[in-house]
């Protein structure tokens, strides 16, 4: 934590920011700048108390856009960070049909020196290879779509529903964002992993994007951890298929985890782009939220961008 009192600043190349230009932010201080729901989140905790950085993409609060966050090691000044395997770090969540790629996708095949994401053939990212164009033009529910299709006849929804035909551009609340109840957002009693499970709407997002956190407890196959330090590009709609790097290689994150970046080197290279299969383990840790277009970083390098 910074002992000095900084001034954030944040801007935008295109659109409306958040509000603000700018604040004086004290030493200990904090301020969140958050977006109206439904909204795909990029969250960074960059100060964690085991000095590491913690990173995710979310859906917790619903989904606009699809987002990938790619790790910028070499501009990080830190050689640790440089030489983990881009493969391990660079997750993307790729939940609507006009961005996605038909399976089985694999942009490495053929050309040495293609890249994705800021990987390439020596690390591939393994890519979920299952989810088709149907599933991913239907994975939110009826009740939870922000602009849903006129209802026809009485106003009764027909089931089942596959003849009705969805928006492109379809964003989604989350059943928490839509409804607030303590059950959906795992609050008051429900402020508990035993008690609280992932509904229709998070185990839909966990079908097409793996490596997105869904609901509050899904910290063991969403949490991204690297050395303390590092700087970000957040892509904007990139095209594609999601990631699915915390099932394909929960073993070579498990030693980055634990600092062990030479032991997920030699993982990392042997890793299969068409990987879909694993037990997504991770390092369960509680962070704060940053919104993707608001977010306020101190201590790296941020990139954002529009694919």
């Amino acid at each position: 934590m910074c002992a000095e009192t900084i001034y954030p600043a944040i801007s935008t190349q295109a659109g409306i920011g958040p509000g603000t230009g700018g604040f004086l932010l004290s030493s200990g201080d904090s301020r969140s700048l958050t977006g109206e729901t439904p909204v795909t989140l990029a969250e960074f905790t960059l100060d964690s108390p085991t000095y590491q950085t913690y990173y995710d993409i979310s859906l917790v609060d619903g989904y606009n856009l699809d987002v990938a966050i790619i790790l910028l090691a070499g501009e990080s000044g830190n050689s640790t960070i440089e030489t983990i395997p881009p493969n391990l770090t660079n997750p993307a969540c790729i939940a609507s049909t006009n961005s996605l790629a038909s399976p089985p996708y694999d942009p490495y095949a053929g050309n040495t020196s293609t890249e994705v994401l800021g990987t390439n053939s020596s690390f591939p990212l393994p890519f979920e290879n299952t989810v088709s164009t149907n599933d991913v033009s239907r994975w939110c529910p009826w009740d939870l779509q922000l602009l849903p299709p006129t209802k026809p006849g009485d106003g009764v929804y027909p089931y089942p529903d596959d003849n009705i035909p969805r928006p492109v551009f379809d964003p989604c609340y989350s059943a928490c964002a839509k409804f607030n109840k303590a059950t959906d957002c795992c609050t008051g009693e429900w402020d508990s992993p035993n008690k609280c499970k992932p509904g229709l709407y998070s185990q839909n997002v966990k079908k097409v994007c793996p490596d997105a956190y869904s609901y509050a407890f899904d910290d063991q196959t969403s949490t991204f951890i690297i050395p303390s330090g590092g700087g970000f590009e957040v892509a904007f709609c990139p095209k594609g298929r999601s990631t699915n790097i915390l099932a394909a290689a929960s073993a070579a994150l498990h030693q980055l985890a634990q600092g062990n970046v030479n032991a997920s080197l030699a993982m990392g290279s042997n890793l299969d782009p068409m990987l879909t299969k694993g037990d997504g383990s991770s390092i369960r840790e509680r962070r704060s939220w940053l919104g993707l277009a608001t977010a306020v970083l101190t201590t790296l390098v941020l990139k954002v961008v529009w694919s």
